[in-house]
């Protein structure tokens, strides 16, 4: 018995490929604004508070950027 298997190379069309970029750029713009909020809220703390959080002014962007992107 003959047993024949065919596959070929997954070829993105242009359209996926836009999708893909349209999505990507979204989720990018999500996380920026999830960074940005993040930042605007930490730095209307005042230091008692961010002390009260472990926090110094120096790590407001490091928490920012592990809120949005993970660590």
């Amino acid at each position: 018995m003959a047993y024949i298997n065919s596959s070929r190379a997954a070829s993105f069309s242009l359209a996926d490929r836009i999708s893909a970029f349209v999505a990507a750029t979204k989720s990018h713009l999500a996380r920026r604004a999830v960074f940005n909020q993040t930042v605007r809220e930490l730095i209307a703390l005042s230091d008692r508070e961010l002390a009260d959080l472990g926090l110094s002014r120096v790590d407001i962007r490091a928490v920012a950027h592990e809120a949005a992107y993970g660590k």
